[in-house]
């Protein structure tokens, strides 16, 4: 397993996000772009950066100042807990209720409402227990 949050681990999200039909294939049918970056609540700025193009994930890396579209934080065991066991719908839901998943840019509630960008979704951060 690499490292979390490495220029490795987030090279092969990306690889894993664009082998994947149910993220790559659904989000390039509404032309989903977004730079998307995360890391931990209490960093200042987020560790890692992906870039999507219709729904294809065509770079990726550590932050180097790009403008996000959806930023990621949570603590470290919860990063980890997640690596191990995905979160599905209603636990993903709880997480960013209590704040263990926040979300400083992007926003949630409107994605997860949305049918199209919510599973994709889901399933992307299912592919982390994959890395």
């Amino acid at each position: 397993m690499s490292q979390l949050f490495s220029n490795e681990w987030i090279n092969a999200l990306k690889d894993a996000w664009n082998a994947t039909p149910e993220v790559a294939d659904k989000l390039a049918e509404i032309n989903f772009c977004s730079t998307i970056t995360c890391g931990f609540k209490d960093d200042e700025k987020p560790l890692c950066v992906f870039v999507v193009e219709n729904g294809k994930a065509v770079s990726a890396g550590l932050y180097n100042g790009e403008k996000a579209d959806w930023d990621m934080r949570a603590d470290l065991k919860d990063w980890d807990k997640w690596s191990k066991k995905p979160l599905g719908m209603a636990s993903m839901g709880m997480a960013v209720a209590t704040g263990k998943l926040k979300f400083v840019t992007g926003d949630f509630k409107a994605m997860i409402k949305n049918p199209s960008m919510a599973g994709p979704f889901i399933r992307s951060f299912a592919l982390m227990t994959e890395i």
